[in-house]
């Protein structure tokens, strides 16, 4: 019916229609999902909350003399340095080495707002990265790069938590009371991006959002991305399913739309500022797009017992009319993402577009496949793991080590010569590989057939 290219035409004239998905609910009130279809151009989601899954690459920038950081510390949060010399990424999740209150959804948080962080990194020292110890300040200014990259974020569903146990749990869904004294949810229901896009028909790889505050990017299937999940008479899925991997800039990111938090007893994570522009390409989508919170359920589950059974199905009306009869007992009910902030992100983001400030994106590829999710079990009676025998790849590291060109790069592939060679082994502890080098058939003999 229309294509992305048509809609950032009319994006760039100023024609656009675009409306929030809470408006385009209402609207359907009124009229039909096929005069839906035919006016509006885009629908905006969004939501707000804790997204544990998230964390930010940096690039420090070299210290003279040079130095490959190691083990880095950032306010007593570890970062982990096994990426490259000055590179490190950052978990939202992990945690202080001195107070679990605090972590890397604080560090990233906190660096966002432009403050300055101390960061104390060590490394073995090398010939070419001599430098074994730095301690110092560091701000967004200061460092190359500084990027979300959010592994699962906006998750579509999600159960809601209850517990029927007889002691208070502390979870990842908040405080749990016994005895089926509450429940919690998690999850902004007709507001959601992928609740209103629950088929991913216009959401894949290089579909472009705002993340908190800025332009970012869906550039995978989240983890834990599954269609398996049983879905409701509207076509949604009622339990955890998909998910988006996402990355974003995190220098031009907007502090209101990221916060860091602590869950008392479970940890660290950090709330997430998402909004996701739906193109109305068809009648399909705008079907979608239109279904209520009275249309769309998840399931509460108890945590409070292995397995976590299901209790009943909700709709998200009922979640957030405050209350849901458990048992024939009324519970109350509160929500761990915010539902004003995922308003005002929807609302944000339709005003950009409608300024001409943000265009859509048509997708590399949509996200199609069909998933499942494992389960991890204890295999201890497999096979145990072995290195491989190293093999050549022809890179050359040990040709301009060869004084008597036994070792030759010819039409990009690396030749042994064994006439040539005299075993003066200046090529033996080159090959990154582990290559054993010179490459004679049999090491106790010179003079046999190449490699």
């Amino acid at each position: 019916m229309r294509t992305i290219e048509e809609i950032n035409k009319k994006i760039k004239e100023g024609k656009v229609v675009v409306l929030t998905a809470e408006e385009v609910v209402n609207m359907a009130k009124e009229t039909s999902v096929k005069e839906v279809a035919k006016k509006v151009d885009v629908v905006t989601t969004a939501t707000f909350g804790p997204m544990c899954s998230s964390g930010a690459f940096i690039n420090f920038g070299h210290t003279i003399p040079p130095m490959r950081m190691e083990k880095i510390k950032i306010e007593n949060v570890e970062a982990y340095g096994g990426i490259a010399a000055v590179d490190a990424f950052i978990g939202a999740t992990q945690e202080s080495e001195n107070d679990k209150s605090f972590g890397g959804a604080h560090i990233i948080e906190a660096l966002i707002k432009g403050k300055n962080v101390y960061v104390k990194a060590i490394g073995k020292g090398t010939d070419c990265y001599p430098r074994k110890h730095f301690e110092g300040y560091v701000n967004k200014e200061m460092i190359n790069d500084f990027f979300l990259f959010n592994p699962r974020n906006a998750y579509q569903n999600y159960f809601a938590a209850t517990n029927s146990s007889d002691r208070t749990l502390y979870t990842y869904m908040g405080k749990l009371l016994p005895n089926f004294g509450n429940v919690t949810y998690s999850t902004s229901g007709e507001l959601s991006p992928l609740l209103k896009d629950p088929k991913m028909l216009t959401i894949g790889l290089g579909t472009r959002i705002f993340l908190c505050g800025t332009e970012g990017y869906v550039v995978w299937p989240g983890t834990q991305y599954r269609t398996d999940i049983e879905e409701n008479a509207s076509g949604i899925p009622i339990g955890p399913a998909r998910t988006l991997a996402v990355i974003g800039n995190a220098k031009n990111m907007n502090p209101r739309y990221i916060k860091a938090a602590y869950f008392k007893n479970y940890g660290v994570t950090l709330f997430v500022g998402i909004g996701v522009p739906i193109p109305i390409l068809n009648e399909e989508v705008a079907y979608y797009v239109t279904r209520s919170n009275e249309e769309i359920e998840t399931s509460i589950r108890d945590y409070g017992r292995p397995g976590r059974p299901l209790v009943r199905f909700v709709t998200y009306a009922e979640l957030q009319s405050g209350s849901v009869e458990i048992a024939g007992k009324k519970v109350k009910t509160s929500p761990l993402s915010s539902l004003s902030m995922a308003r005002e992100i929807a609302s944000l983001l339709k005003s950009w577009i409608e300024e001409g400030k943000f265009f859509l994106t048509q997708p590399a590829i949509l996200f199609s496949e069909q998933r499942t999710l494992k389960i991890l079990s204890e295999v201890k009676d497999a096979e145990p793991f072995k290195k491989d025998e190293p093999e050549c790849v022809n890179c050359g590291a040990c040709v301009s080590l060869c004084s008597f060109d036994a070792l030759v790069i010819v039409n990009g592939e690396r030749i042994f010569r064994p006439e040539r060679c005299v075993n003066c082994l200046a090529c033996s502890d080159a090959c990154p590989l582990g290559v054993k080098l010179p490459p004679w058939k049999d090491s106790t003999e010179t003079g046999t057939q190449e490699s």
